[in-house]
């Protein structure tokens, strides 16, 4: 069974927006401001429920601390969305990690995006890929689309700020600064030379705001920060590792890029957390058990550094909370010593908290009316047998170049894909991107 919307299959008490967390619903509209009405069948959870849909932004609650100070929540591969569009006429062949759009992750509260970018079709492209190299079958569309989308956000809400994470093969020369420029979003761009760069406080949030460097952006490429004001991702944060590693219980080894979890050479921290193959049924489980013990864990293993970005597939699947209930403690810990951000009270000594039953109210109540977006709360539903079948796909390209194939055509399993001859003997290794 998938985790999906009800809408007449269950009896509750409460309707029309006045169910609040975890309470028993029936349709979309039973449940309150930032809720929607869905169930977790992978952990045992059958009942349709009121389960969150938006984050409380922390910098309504405790305004203008260092930026370094807050956490964030990061949607990862954020382009590689269930049911987009085809803009090609292919048959997409990939994994998908999340369900709406980028605009609607933003409005949802999302405030880090993790983008693959690549030279394809003489211009860049977001695509969930093989070994650097884009496809037709892999790509989703231009980053400019996408990146308009943020410049969109950014400018009806001039408070906010936002991280982009590139995972970079682009290799036009100042590729990246072409499509930042056209996107209308340079402007934003918060300048490499005001980076701290040996641990510092990074500027207040009020600052970023006031001075208008609202936009953060990070590329893998360490020759970037030079030639294009792009700032190399590893000299500002550390990281855990990705994928698998990164989801094991009581641990949080450093990404091999990374410096260890425990310098204070760079004052940002990155934790990655999800599969390394991601399965849209599966998400609500793995963000309602065991996510907030593993930021326990890194935690611990950065010696007391609180993760500021938590990067996450599906990121509104739970079985309640989730990711959202995770950020939001985060936030109250580290911010002002309480179980959760709705609980801090600006002005006051760490650990004065309210008396406050967050777990009974919705993200819009919890900030007292402040602090959430409008976005659809609703999921984009279940993924098709198509979707199943291309990962099947997939995996058998990747089984093919791994055991080193001259070549793999892939006809059709129950459309038509795509006719090809790949010459992979180039290639001494290969890695699964993203």
């Amino acid at each position: 069974m998938l985790q999906t919307l009800f809408f007449s299959n269950s009896l509750s008490a409460c309707s029309n927006g006045s169910c609040q967390l975890a309470e028993p619903c029936s349709m979309a509209s039973d449940c309150g401001s930032g809720l929607y009405c869905g169930n977790c069948p992978p952990t045992g959870n059958t009942q349709p429920i009121c389960i969150r849909g938006q984050v409380v932004q922390p910098t309504s609650i405790m305004k203008g601390l260092p930026f370094n100070k807050y956490s964030w929540l990061v949607t990862h591969n954020s382009f590689s969305i269930v049911n987009a569009p085809l803009l090609l006429g292919v048959q997409r062949v990939t994994f998908y990690n999340q369900e709406d759009t980028v605009t609607n992750q933003l409005m949802n509260g999302v405030r880090g995006l993790m983008l693959d970018m690549y030279d394809f079709e003489d211009d860049i492209w977001l695509c969930h890929s093989l070994h650097g190299q884009c496809f037709n079958f892999t790509a989703f569309e231009p980053a400019l689309n996408t990146l308009k989308e943020v410049e969109a956000f950014m400018s009806k809400y001039p408070t906010e700020i936002v991280t982009i994470i590139i995972e970079d093969y682009v290799h036009t020369p100042n590729g990246l600064t072409k499509v930042f420029t056209a996107a209308g979003l340079q402007k934003y761009l918060f300048p490499v030379s005001k980076m701290p760069k040996n641990g510092e406080d990074w500027p207040t949030v009020t600052d970023m705001v006031a001075d208008n460097h609202r936009l953060l952006v990070f590329t893998s490429i360490a020759s970037k920060e030079a030639d294009e004001g792009i700032a190399y991702q590893w000299r500002y944060m550390v990281e855990n590792d990705s994928g698998d590693p990164g989801i094991v219980q009581g641990t949080c080894p450093h990404r091999p890029e990374s410096e260890p979890l425990n310098t204070r050479k760079a004052s940002l921290f990155f934790q990655n957390y999800f599969p390394t193959y991601p399965v849209q049924d599966e998400a609500c489980k793995e963000h309602s058990v065991g996510l907030y013990e593993m930021v326990g864990a890194c935690y611990k293993a950065s010696a007391g550094m609180m993760p500021n970005f938590l990067g996450v597939n599906f990121y509104m699947r739970s079985n309640g909370g989730g990711a959202f209930d995770v950020v939001d403690r985060m936030n109250g810990q580290s911010l002002c010593g309480c179980s959760t951000i709705s609980a801090c009270q600006a002005g006051e000594p760490v650990g004065s908290c309210k008396n406050t039953t967050s777990a009974n109210k919705s993200p819009s109540a919890a900030a007292n009316g402040h602090g959430s977006f409008d976005g659809y709360v609703q999921l984009s539903g279940t993924s098709s047998p198509a979707h199943f079948m291309n990962i099947i796909i997939f995996n058998l390209i990747y089984f093919s170049i791994v055991t080193d194939q001259v070549s793999f055509c892939q006809d059709s399993f129950m459309v038509q894909v795509v006719r090809c001859r790949w010459n992979w003997k180039s290639y001494s290794s290969v890695s699964l991107v993203g």
